[in-house]
């Protein structure tokens, strides 16, 4: 997967593409399928992005200093303890599925069963697969623990 800056023609709205490469980025623009989030607008271009330049290696990075243990800024625990109650707000309209995640959203996806919101286990490449063949999935922002791991 690679990821450009976006921005549309008309207004000049900056986003985010993943695409599989750059000529599936090509051939789905030519076809009108990269529109702005913002706008709606088909015309699209690849925005200016600065190159990643490696440090050489004499070069070291300053040292980041790591905050003390349990030490979050208040707005930060404010921040995760909201968005936890929004995910446990959501998996309450969610069944577990487990390590068939994948393959029930495939089938969902495909029409071979009845959709429904499920959550779930995959691996990184079941995920990707997945994305690659249009089934919409997202990664939970918080780990999820299985109902048989739960007291």
């Amino acid at each position: 997967m690679i990821v450009f800056d976006l921005q549309c023609e008309p207004l000049g709205h900056r986003f985010e593409g993943w695409f599989a490469s750059s000529e599936d980025f090509s051939g789905q623009q030519q076809r009108g399928l990269v529109c702005c989030p913002h706008c709606g607008s088909a015309q699209v271009i690849k925005a200016p992005m600065a190159p990643a330049v490696p440090r050489k290696g004499n070069q070291r990075a300053e040292p980041v200093q790591p905050m003390a243990a349990g030490k979050l800024p208040p707005e930060a625990v404010e921040m995760l303890g909201k968005l936890a109650q929004v995910q446990a707000e959501a998996l309450k309209q969610s069944r577990w599925v487990g390590d068939r995640f994948a393959d029930v959203s495939r089938e969902m996806h495909y029409g071979e069963r009845e959709h429904e919101t499920v959550h779930g286990q995959a691996t990184l490449q079941e995920a990707r697969e997945l994305l690659e063949e249009g089934v919409p999935v997202l990664p939970l922002p918080l780990p999820v623990a299985p109902p048989d791991k739960l007291n």
